[in-house]
């Protein structure tokens, strides 16, 4: 893996990501590379939702990311491994990242207890019992065909106390080195990125960073923000840490997806993010436009003709009025739904191709501005 920066306007940075493992699959039109910065849409259980592969690819989606917790209870990993793994699996050419499993401790915590060795938890599908190590994360991502890793770790919750926050962080250091020696069994030469933690204690952020950097990870990735504390002290911890990161290797904040907080982490210069807010947010009529966010539920765009986003080159706004994709959710429509996600799709990938744009012609500042200044 190798990552090739191609612009930087103050911290924030436009960079190739170029993966050389991906071998044939350059045949298919990607190139085994991620255009930095990159937003990468969550699929959970081998599907984003509502839209198929080819809709992705037509939207310019370079990479997805793909929980590791999920798919091992269902389908299960060997399944997976037997079909020829995810990419064959889900017909999807484009990068896969695979998250470790980690945030689902935090996510499922009335079902897991953490050790030492790793996290003992009951199946949300059917109680169950499975423990997690980090070995065992590894393998399973493995057996997935993923192009990316990310080692196991503890996401502290919020509030945290000091000493619950140190605790997670010691942990988490601890299981990237056994990830790292995992995968340099299972998959050498894979990409792996370790992830920093800390909770909301700047020193812990710091501590952790040294940590991992001195077990020489390919990437570092930010855990363990979006996870309920305000806003204001998210992006504190977003600036403190990305000017603390490496600059010769990708850093990737995990989870967090609304746009000001993407203006402040490419700001801070972070280059690859996944979140389930434009897909969420779409099943619940929330769409994202060049004049900020709208709710298709509101009476107001009961008898509207014009497309949501009359600037906007997707196929819902190309052909549908507002007043149709109202109707749509209201009626519970499936058509919707998709309509909807392959809008909030579209913008998310546009804006993102429009940001890397503005970092290479020196211009990030008054984009930053000019897209804050939106009602979000």
């Amino acid at each position: 893996m190798h990552l090739r920066v191609l612009a930087q306007d103050g911290s924030a940075r436009a960079a190739l990501l170029e993966l050389s493992s991906r071998g044939p699959q350059k045949t298919h039109g990607f190139p085994g590379a991620l255009h930095t910065p990159a937003f990468m849409p969550v699929g959970t259980n081998a599907t984003v939702k509502a839209l198929s592969p080819q809709e992705l690819q037509t939207l310019g989606v370079q990479a997805i990311l793909a929980n590791t917790y999920h798919l091992y209870l269902r389908p299960g990993h060997k399944v997976l491994r037997s079909l020829g793994g995810l990419h064959a699996f889900m017909g999807f050419q484009g990068l896969i990242i695979t998250d470790s499993g980690g945030f689902q401790v935090w996510s499922l915590s009335p079902l897991r207890k953490i050790t030492p060795e790793g996290v003992e938890f009951r199946s949300h599908l059917d109680g169950s019992t499975h423990f997690l190590s980090p070995e065992l994360s590894v393998q399973i991502q493995a057996s997935l065909g993923a192009d990316i890793f990310t080692a196991l770790d503890e996401c502290t919750p919020y509030p945290a106390e000091r000493s619950y926050a140190l605790q997670a962080l010691r942990r988490t250091t601890v299981w990237a080195q056994r990830s790292l020696r995992a995968r340099d069994r299972l998959s050498p030469g894979k990409p792996l990125f370790a992830i920093v933690q800390g909770g909301m204690f700047q020193d812990l952020r710091a501590q952790s960073l040294e940590e991992l950097l001195a077990l020489s990870p390919d990437g570092l990735a930010v855990g363990g923000l979006s996870v309920g504390e305000p806003k204001g002290l998210m992006h504190e911890m977003i600036a403190f840490t990305g000017e603390r990161l490496p600059r010769d290797r990708p850093r990737y904040l995990m989870g967090v997806g609304d746009i000001p907080s993407l203006l402040r982490a490419v700001e801070a210069g972070f280059d690859m993010f996944d979140c389930v807010i434009p897909t969420r947010d779409a099943r619940n009529g929330t769409l994202f436009t060049t004049q900020g966010r709208v709710s298709i539920k509101q009476a107001r765009f009961k008898d509207d003709p014009r497309a949501l986003d009359e600037q906007c080159g997707c196929y819902s706004c190309q052909n549908f009025s507002r007043a149709y994709l109202r109707h749509l959710y209201l009626s519970g429509e499936l058509l919707g739904l998709r309509l909807n996600t392959l809008h909030n799709l579209h913008f998310y990938m546009w804006f993102f191709s429009q940001m890397r744009q503005a970092i290479k012609e020196g211009r990030f500042q008054s984009f930053k501005r000019h897209w804050e200044a939106l009602p979000w």
